[in-house]
């Protein structure tokens, strides 16, 4: 199975519409229907805002072992995501960016040690 049917897996699981689920990571549902259809690629960026949405696992979620869904949800991401939601769109893709440039940095480092 590949990531693309997984993410198509979790919003089953979920019972949500494709456009729920758009709405919920603040993506189009177009681009959702892409990646379920393996038109579009899953990058890192929405593989995290899918786990820290949905506290989904990121190793189920990349590679299909383990449990789909997180045991407890961390505390802290649950605060994080709480503030998220609370966001205007346009400052939720502020904080996207941000995080994508820190995880370019992080990796940067990985691969330096």
């Amino acid at each position: 199975m590949s990531i693309n049917q997984r993410v198509r897996e979790v919003r089953q699981k979920l019972n949500m519409s494709q456009a729920k689920f758009a709405k919920a990571l603040s993506m189009s549902n177009g681009y959702i229907a892409g990646i379920e259809l393996k038109h579009n690629k899953v990058n890192d960026r929405i593989i995290k805002l899918i786990c820290f949405t949905f506290h989904v696992s990121e190793e189920w979620l990349r590679t299909g072992e383990g449990t789909m869904f997180e045991e407890k949800p961390d505390p802290l991401i649950e605060l994080a995501s709480s503030t998220f939601r609370e966001l205007k769109p346009v400052y939720q893709e502020y904080i996207l960016k941000q995080i994508d440039q820190l995880l370019e940095i992080q990796n940067k480092e990985k691969g330096e040690e």
